[in-house]
C-alpha cells in the first residue's frame, strides 16, 4: 500500500509540473498576476485534477518569485539572450533551475530527467537535448557535492 502511495504522489507532483509549465508560458506571454494564473487553472477542475495542488502553486510562486535570478543562472550557459529563448524552453529551464536550487530533497538526477521529459512533451522535436545540456552545467553547480557522492557510491 505504502508504495501505492508513493506512486501516486510522484504521479501527481509530475502533474504539477506539467501544470507549471503551461501557467509559467502563460505567464511569459500575458504577464498576468501569479494569483490571476493560478484561479484560471484553479477553475478548470479537469486540469488540475490528480495534480499536488499545493506544489504546483509552490512551483509556480517560486518561479516566477526568482525568475530574474532563474534567467541569470541560465544566460551564460545558453547561445543566445533569455528574452530569445522558446517560452516552453523557458519555462521549463525555470523549473529545473528552480527545483535544483531550492528543492534539495528532490535528487539532482530527478530533476533532470522530469525537465527532459517535459521537453518532450511540451518542446520542440530536439529541445530536450538543449534541456539536458543546461540543467546538467546547473546541476554540477548547485550539486556538485551530491554528483560527487553519487558517483562514487
Amino acid at each position: 500500500m505504502n508504495s501505492n502511495i508513493t506512486a501516486i504522489s510522484k504521479r501527481a507532483r509530475i502533474k504539477a509540473r506539467r501544470n507549471t509549465v503551461q501557467a509559467l508560458y502563460e505567464w511569459f506571454m500575458t504577464g498576468k498576476n501569479v494569483s490571476e494564473v493560478i484561479a484560471e487553472f484553479e477553475s478548470d477542475e479537469q486540469t488540475l485534477a490528480k495534480t499536488d495542488v499545493e506544489y504546483f502553486k509552490l512551483l509556480l510562486r517560486g518561479t516566477i518569485k526568482y525568475s530574474t535570478e532563474l534567467d541569470l543562472r541560465i544566460s551564460s550557459l545558453i547561445d543566445r539572450p533569455v528574452n530569445e529563448l522558446d517560452a516552453i524552453e523557458r519555462a521549463i529551464l525555470h523549473i529545473g533551475c528552480y527545483e535544483l536550487k531550492y528543492h534539495l530533497e528532490i535528487p539532482w538526477r530527478i530533476v533532470v530527467n522530469e525537465s527532459i521529459e517535459l521537453a518532450k512533451i511540451f518542446g520542440a522535436e530536439q529541445s530536450y537535448k538543449y534541456i539536458n545540456g543546461i540543467l546538467d552545467k546547473v546541476a554540477k553547480e548547485l550539486r556538485s557535492i551530491e554528483i560527487s557522492n553519487a558517483s562514487q557510491s
